[in-house]
């Protein structure tokens, strides 16, 4: 059964920091007001009615997918914003030693725009197991990553395979 899913938009991009909106900063507070010496005022209190007194609870945000979060954890390895060895947790068996051999290379690396997943699609092969492929954007290109999810016995998804693009010539003939 194949599955495609598209990323849904967020209200924020993850890969930015929150905006800030505090005034106090410099450039962004208004000139001050001088004050008289000697004789200050209270501010009045605002009046408490029940409609300002309490704020809804906020909902907690949905849970993010395992193949997004591989996703994006392989993208910043393979464009190298992070080290190799900070997938190590999250790899078994030959799957590192693949994602060490391609990021050598930096495949995903690119000039100028950061790349980011576009397009996400998994294909379920059985119990505990995903197969999943990116779509990675850089600029005007698009690229491919495809790599293979497996659920422990920890209750924990880690990485088993990786690939990327089309394999060199000398790879395929092997």
């Amino acid at each position: 059964m194949n599955k495609v899913m598209n990323r849904t938009a967020q209200s924020r991009p993850r890969h930015r920091p929150p905006t800030r909106h505090d005034t106090r900063r410099p450039g962004g507070a208004p000139p001050r007001k001088p004050t008289h010496r000697g004789r200050r005022e209270m501010p009045a209190a605002a009046p408490r009615n029940a409609s300002t007194a309490r704020t809804a609870p906020q909902t907690a945000p949905p849970p993010v997918r395992p193949t997004d979060l591989f996703a994006e954890r392989l993208l910043a390895v393979l464009s190298g914003q992070r080290p190799v060895h900070w997938m190590l947790r999250h790899t078994v068996g030959r799957a590192y030693d693949d994602l060490a051999r391609l990021a050598e290379r930096s495949p995903l690396r690119t000039r100028g725009s950061r790349p980011v997943v576009h397009d996400i699609g998994y294909y379920v092969p059985g119990e505990g197991a995903l197969e999943v492929f990116a779509r990675i954007a850089a600029g005007d290109r698009l690229r491919a990553l495809a790599f293979r999810l497996e659920l422990g016995q920890d209750l924990r998804w880690r990485c088993t395979a990786v690939e990327t693009g089309p394999r060199p010539a000398a790879v395929q003939d092997a």
